[in-house]
């Protein structure tokens, strides 16, 4: 069976897709807060050695994440057919939100 769609083949290619899947305010700020969670989680799971704590980072992550998704945008996440680009792109975003080279409101 041919794919109607064409296979994205790098990152260069993907990132603009994944942005334009993140279109509602409510849906990056979940995925902002998610990504932003899971990061604090990490430094505090290793600083205190409660790497026990780790498991939670894929219910946090993802979480917030297909919250937006499913109840705001609407959409099926990527990370269902582009797992890597898509999670390189939640840091990707959570950092360009950070730095204000994204804005939470698309226009």
């Amino acid at each position: 069976m041919v794919n109607p769609s064409p296979r994205i083949r790098s990152f260069k290619e993907f990132y603009p897709f994944y942005l334009s899947e993140h279109q509602n305010t409510t849906s990056r700020v979940l995925h902002f807060t998610g990504t932003g969670l899971l990061l604090l989680l990490m430094i505090v799971a290793f600083a205190f050695g409660q790497y026990g704590w780790l498991w939670w980072l894929p219910v946090i992550g993802y979480g917030f994440a297909w919250v937006g998704h499913f109840f705001f945008e609407k959409n099926k996440p990527a990370t269902f057919k582009y797992p890597l680009y898509s999670l390189a792109s939640d840091f990707m975003l959570f950092f360009q939100l950070l730095t204000g080279k994204q804005k939470f409101k698309v226009k």
